[in-house]
């Protein structure tokens, strides 16, 4: 077992004939939980088998693996459903994962791995890259550009998380957590699991389809509504677009369960619009910020201490300061270094969040490396003004886009395809009443198709990719600030 594990699973013995998971009609108590790991690891310490693939649908199954392996002191590496294959093979093959939980597949088979029982596959290794020392899990970050990449974790790191999380939520008194998002993040894996078990409350598991999460981009609200209205949850982890669907469905008189006490926002900027809107209907809507390389939360707002526009207070077990050009640092547990390089060196981890603190309060900016600076020398971070933008019904997507130009251009996905000009028009004027004439969208275009990882134009899990979008649409803004004349109207 990895040294920090005991301490999970001797807490869990305390709750023993509680109801641990749910999925549908299938349930476990946890000392049938207990039982069902024991039973695994074992299965897998027979097998043999050294670093472990989790390439499988939410549901108790994944959960039980993902602790066997804690368990029996070996390496999980859960494979993200929405990756694409060749991401999918990179994790596999450069994490050396040699026994894959998931459904038999040719993808797999041309991986090398055999299936020697139903949904159990493995595959020789007769060399496996080096990991840090105390490498429990390696958690691969989706990023903007290339194939994504590992961060290697151990146990300690993502359990003082989870017990931070359970001190700072404690007032709400949740005693059943749906889980929204995949399993394989690492958000919904400690945030949505280990920290509800670390208190004895039920964990609800259902496969993504019938929470309404269609593949890496679709969502189905009456399913995730439907999914809501059954399990009547106390807490749930939303992205800032579902959050949106929710608030929007609330807004036009769509039941909502009245069990709900902690619904955490994350992943994303949230807009503090949405974040008053959500208030107006009486949801506690908890905004939060992590990073993959601390195990995912450092900042949470709770019902104690909150404050709109901010991402919350940093959690017990670390510190949080700004550099000198106000990038956000943290110190305290964290990743033991990313698969294939050197560890990291000193004792403040940089974000690449720009930030300011009011009152105790991370405020963040954007991402550091996304600011762009105006012909007029003013620096803009695009994601306030994209996420202002989607707020409005008529758009779904933004990119904003400003780099050396004298006034601003924004590529704009409508969200139904009856949209018309004029109402995406109104919806931009509407934004720019609340920005400062530097950040405002000055011009806009239409985009030829929404934003998704199949045109590569955003990544898996819904973020831009910047570059690519700019690639895209550079001869078409050239010929738009051409038409306009803003050059030479410029003073």
């Amino acid at each position: 077992m990895w040294p920090a594990a005991d301490s999970l699973f001797n807490q869990l013995t305390l709750h023993a004939e509680r109801i641990a998971l749910r999925e549908g009609e299938r349930q476990l108590s946890y000392r049938q939980l207990l039982d069902e790991v024991s039973r695994r690891s074992a299965c897998l310490t027979q097998l043999g088998a050294q670093r472990i693939g989790l390439a499988l649908d939410n549901g108790i199954d994944w959960l039980l693996w993902d602790l066997a392996a804690l368990q029996s002191g070996l390496v999980c590496v859960p494979l993200p459903g929405f990756f694409s294959a060749d991401q999918q093979r990179h994790v596999l093959d450069s994490a050396g994962v040699d026994c894959l939980l998931g459904r038999d597949s040719l993808a797999y088979r041309e991986l090398g791995f055999v299936e020697i029982a139903a949904g159990l596959l493995l595959r020789p290794l007769p060399q496996v890259s080096q990991l840090p020392a105390g490498t429990c899990k390696i958690t691969y970050t989706s990023g903007t550009t290339g194939q994504p990449k590992g961060v290697c974790l151990d146990a300690h790191t993502q359990l003082q998380v989870a017990r931070s999380l359970v001190k700072a939520s404690a007032s709400c008194r949740v005693e059943r957590h749906l889980c929204v998002l995949p399993l394989a993040t690492l958000l919904e894996n400690i945030a949505g699991v280990y920290a509800p078990l670390l208190t004895g409350a039920c964990v609800e598991l259902l496969p993504m389809a019938e929470v309404g999460l269609l593949g890496a981009s679709q969502f189905d609200l009456p399913r995730f509504l439907g999914a809501l209205n059954r399990v009547q949850p106390n807490s749930l982890i939303l992205l800032p677009q579902l959050l949106l669907a929710l608030v929007s469905a609330a807004e036009r008189g769509l039941p909502l369960p009245d069990s709900l006490r902690f619904i955490a926002v994350g992943g994303g900027r949230v807009a503090p619009q949405l974040l008053e809107r959500a208030d107006a209907l009486g949801l506690p809507v908890f905004e939060g910020y992590g990073l993959s390389e601390c195990a995912s939360v450092v900042c949470l707002n709770t019902p104690e201490q909150r404050r709109i526009g901010s991402v919350g207070k940093p959690l017990e077990h670390l510190e949080i300061r700004l550099g000198p050009d106000q990038e956000v640092l943290v110190k305290g547990p964290r990743l033991l270094g990313y698969l294939g390089e050197p560890a990291t060196q000193g004792e403040w981890l940089g974000t690449g969040d720009l930030g300011h603190f009011e009152e105790g309060f991370l405020v963040l900016h954007g991402r550091k490396k996304h600011q762009f600076i105006t012909a007029f020398g003013r620096n803009v971070n695009p994601e306030w003004v994209e996420a202002e933008l989607v707020q409005q019904l008529p758009i779904a997507q933004a990119w904003l886009h400003g780099e050396a130009l004298p006034e601003n251009v924004a590529v704009l996905v409508p969200r139904f395809p009856n949209t018309s000009d004029e109402q995406l028009d109104a919806a931009v004027e509407q934004v720019n009443r609340q920005l400062p004439d530097y950040a405002r969208v000055h011009h806009w275009l239409r985009a030829e198709q929404p934003f998704s990882a199949s045109n590569e134009l955003a990544t898996s899990n819904g973020r831009l990719r910047r570059a690519a979008l700019y690639r895209h649409y550079q001869r078409a803004i050239a010929q738009l600030m051409a038409d306009q004349s803003c050059y030479g109207d410029a003073s």
